[in-house]
């Protein structure tokens, strides 16, 4: 796709978007996302996307190199639309943020985000999870993790069997000897299998790492 074609592809929409590159940085940024975020074409042009946007969502930042989202690009795997918090020119605000990708034969993968805001949403879930919690004696993250399993970025991650048994025992409290022990592996090969799902997530703790997990539907909240 043409830097053109990029360009005219992103202006086609009224809600705000933009597209960034394969390492993250803006290239095309409509008017929309300059009137939402407070930030004009030029001073969008080059900058990495998790530093205008500082995207987070209840488990903590999804903005970050590398992110979910950015790997899946990279691999050309469809991205289904998520929640994030992001820093707009009035604030923080909730949007739902859907990605296309778009790639010109052998040349470099693009992807486009198109952000649409669902404050009012957001607003109503947290008073319904709050209702859930004291209803039905729900934990926290579980309610978090019923509601909010389909619109999170870490859905879209592929871990692993092993990666899967290893952050199950980290989501017991087992440490590093201890699941090491239980699946007959090295100390270093636990920490191995730890530090990619952290990478997978974009998380960065081991307990962050449970969190997006569980409310990604991708292990079971203990």
């Amino acid at each position: 796709m043409t830097p053109s074609e990029l360009r005219r592809l992103v202006d086609s929409t009224m809600d705000a978007a933009f597209a960034i590159d394969p390492q993250g940085r803006i290239v095309v940024w409509n008017d929309a996302a300059a009137a939402l975020f407070g930030v004009s074409r030029t001073e969008a042009s080059g900058r990495a996307c998790c530093d205008l946007l500082r995207g987070t969502d209840e488990c903590g930042p999804v903005c970050q190199p590398g992110c979910t989202v950015l790997q899946n690009a990279q691999k050309q795997r469809p991205v289904r639309n998520f929640d994030m918090q992001v820093t707009t020119l009035d604030g923080r605000r909730w949007c739902n943020v859907s990605v296309l990708i778009a790639q010109d034969k052998a040349g470099p993968v693009y992807s486009l985000h198109v952000l649409r805001s669902i404050d009012l949403r957001k607003k109503l879930e947290v008073l319904l999870r709050d209702f859930i919690i004291c209803g039905i004696g729900l934990t926290h993250e579980q309610a978090a993790s019923l509601m909010a399993s389909t619109r999170v970025p870490a859905r879209d991650v592929e871990l692993t069997r092993r990666e899967l048994s290893v952050l199950a025992l980290v989501a017991q409290g087992l440490t590093t000897s201890a699941i090491a022990r239980l699946l007959h592996i090295s100390p270093a090969t636990v920490n191995n299998h730890v530090q990619r799902v952290s990478r997978k997530l974009g998380s960065r703790t081991r307990m962050e790492a449970v969190r997006r997990a569980e409310r990604a539907g991708l292990l079971l909240s203990s």
